[in-house]
């Protein structure tokens, strides 16, 4: 008996051996399918995969762009925009990259020392990173916002962009400055618009100590027409300040011009100022 049950084990597992043989023969597609993926047919979808992702980072950006906000509001909508396109090209090369075997293979080796990975890449772009998380800090808490006049130890200027990496600063004489964002999240700003983007117009008219400086206020007040008219000083010739609010940096230097024609025409008028 137990010769007989042997010999019938034996037959039994060479059967089973025959029915794998023969469903591996009749169903040769199983093995063939990572064959017949081409080269050529892994690199187009891994452009249809990276041209897609950028589309959809223009199409978010252009939904976000479409909308008329305030400064404070604006400032955070750019951050956001910038900060939504990036991540959105990355994972999608990411996802591409992906798709490829050897990436895939090798991502396994990356991923078991992940933590060495991380820390050199801290490392080396640790300049980077600080820039961009400053660059959202700032969008979020907003010290300077669009359009904002700044001082700087650099210089002076108006706001002109806020990136992920740099902040542009344009100056009057149209120049930029190109400033790090971590240097303006550390450093100390003056913000004279970060309330109002109202300017104050300020001139100094002097007045011969012979004239009737009581007679010359009153005619400048009803002439010029300033919100503040001051006596700032009485050493030699007196000094009379005149004041006036304007609505950003650019009207202030214009009402200027116009407080000194209009102070210069009445003060010729009335013969306090001699005829050239």
């Amino acid at each position: 008996m137990t010769g007989e049950d042997g010999h019938a084990g034996r037959a039994g597992l060479a059967s089973k051996r025959h029915r794998k043989r023969c469903l591996g023969a009749g169903n040769p597609s199983t093995t063939s399918n990572s064959r017949t993926v081409e080269p050529w047919q892994r690199l187009l979808v891994v452009c249809a995969v990276i041209a897609g992702a950028a589309v959809v980072a223009k199409l978010v950006d252009m939904r976000l762009a479409r909308r008329e906000l305030p400064p404070q509001a604006e400032t955070r909508y750019r951050v956001l925009r910038r900060s939504l396109m990036g991540t959105i090209i990355f994972v999608g090369v990411l996802s591409a990259l992906f798709l490829i075997p050897q990436v895939r293979a090798l991502a396994g080796g990356l991923l078991a020392s992940s933590a060495i990975l991380g820390l050199v890449i801290g490392l080396a772009a640790q300049r980077t990173l600080s820039n961009y998380v400053a660059g959202v800090m700032i969008g979020l808490s907003q010290p300077i916002r669009l359009g904002d006049r700044v001082t700087i130890a650099e210089g002076e200027g108006v706001v002109e962009e806020i990136g992920l990496v740099y902040t542009r600063i344009r100056q009057d004489d149209r120049s930029r400055l190109v400033v790090p964002n971590d240097r303006l999240a550390a450093d100390t700003i003056k913000n004279a618009t970060i309330v109002s983007r109202e300017r104050l117009a300020e001139i100094t008219v002097p007045v011969p100590r012979d004239k009737d400086l009581r007679a010359v206020i009153d005619l400048l007040r009803e002439q010029a027409a300033p919100t503040e008219l001051l006596v700032t000083g009485l050493d030699g010739d007196a000094v009379v300040t005149l004041r006036a609010w304007a609505q950003d940096e650019a009207s202030a230097r214009q009402l200027e011009s116009e407080l000194r024609l209009r102070a210069q025409q009445a003060l010729r008028e009335a013969g306090v100022y001699a005829a050239a």
